[in-house]
C-alpha cells in the first residue's frame, strides 16, 4: 500500500487543493488502539483504488495535526477515523467498526 504520511499541519492545505482534482482520503490511526489496529488490517487488504490518494496520520506522534483536522472539517475527533475530502470539505467520515473501504470508495465517486 502507497500511503501519504500525514505528519504537518501544512499538508492539510495540500489535501485541500488536491481534493479538486480528485476525492483525498485521511486515516487517523492511533497506534496504542486495538480496534484502530484492526481497521488499518481491513483498509490495507487489497488494493487502493487509484481515484483516490490515501494519507495515514499516526495521531499519537501528530496529535496537533489531528487537532487542526476536527477544527478545519468541523468533524468530531474519533479513532480511527477516515475522512474523505473533495472540493476542499469533508464529504464522508466514519470512525471505529463503520470503516470500509467500499463505502469509501462509493463515496468517492
Amino acid at each position: 500500500m502507497n500511503w501519504i504520511t500525514l505528519d504537518n499541519e501544512g499538508q492539510l492545505a495540500e489535501i485541500d487543493e488536491k481534493s479538486f482534482k480528485k476525492p483525498q482520503l485521511i486515516f487517523k490511526h492511533s497506534t496504542r488502539c486495538s480496534i484502530s489496529s484492526v481497521i488499518k488490517n481491513r483498509l490495507y487488504k487489497g488494493e487502493l483504488p487509484d481515484n483516490i490518494d490515501f494519507y495515514y496520520l499516526d495521531l499519537i506522534a501528530n496529535r496537533p495535526v489531528s487537532n487542526e483536522i476536527a477544527n478545519r472539517y468541523g468533524i468530531e475527533h474519533e479513532s480511527p477515523q477516515v475522512l474523505l475530502i473533495k472540493d476542499g470539505k469533508c464529504i464522508f467520515n466514519d470512525s471505529h467498526n463503520g470503516i470500509y473501504m467500499d463505502d469509501i470508495v462509493e463515496n468517492a465517486k
